[in-house]
């Protein structure tokens, strides 16, 4: 009689060890580090990840694999193994299918702000958003921005229209479409900023720029 070891049938029962989970803790350190590497290119820098990743979703899921997500970031010179890619995934993956929710996840990439400077952020944004749909536009700038006294506009060389729509480029993070929302708008300042050292002068800074 065969031996019970012998039967292959038995290497069903056999459970091939799992490769173990990044935790918590070892996912922040790794979207820690992402978030340096993009800070270190400038202010502009986490505004420039999160246009890249919404141009790559290509079927606007708003969501991204542990493959794209690697293959995404190794395209911007940002290096993040399977494992660590795979368990960024896991931490924001909102309805268990294996893939990240991108918004998600540029939102836990961007630094921290106090209260104080999301409240100004906010409050800028509301001042633009003139229409309340969530969205700014070239018809929501007008009468906002003024753009009449633009040097290129007075050469003649644009019109105030191509002023408006070059100024919302400034902070357009996916097709330049003409369209601006809130998280492109909060991605654009949270490189701002991280390049201040405190509270008063970024909210300062804000009141000013948008007369609030």
């Amino acid at each position: 009689m065969a031996s019970r070891a012998g039967n292959p049938l038995n290497l069903c029962l056999i459970q091939l060890p799992r490769e173990p989970e990044p935790n918590m803790d070892t996912v922040d350190a790794t979207v820690e580090r992402l978030r340096e590497q993009c800070l270190s290119r400038g202010a502009s820098g986490i505004q420039g990840l999160a246009r890249f990743f919404r141009r790559l979703d290509q079927d606007r899921s708003r969501s991204l694999d542990a493959r794209e997500l690697q293959q995404g970031l190794a395209e911007l010179g940002l290096a993040l193994d399977m494992a660590e890619a795979e368990g960024v995934c896991r931490r924001w993956d909102r309805d268990g299918s294996g893939t990240l929710d991108l918004e998600e996840f540029l939102r836990a990439l961007r630094p921290p702000m106090s209260q104080a400077r999301e409240a100004v952020i906010a409050a800028a944004f509301s001042k633009l958003d003139r229409s309340g749909d969530g969205v700014v536009t070239v018809d929501d700038l007008r009468g906002v921005y003024s753009c009449h006294a633009h040097p290129k506009v007075q050469s003649g060389e644009w019109t105030e229209e191509e002023v408006l729509r070059r100024f919302l480029d400034n902070f357009d993070s996916s097709e330049k479409d003409g369209q601006v929302t809130l998280a492109e708008f909060q991605d654009y300042y949270s490189g701002v900023s991280a390049s201040m050292d405190t509270d008063e002068e970024f909210v300062a800074m804000m009141t000013s720029a948008w007369r609030l």
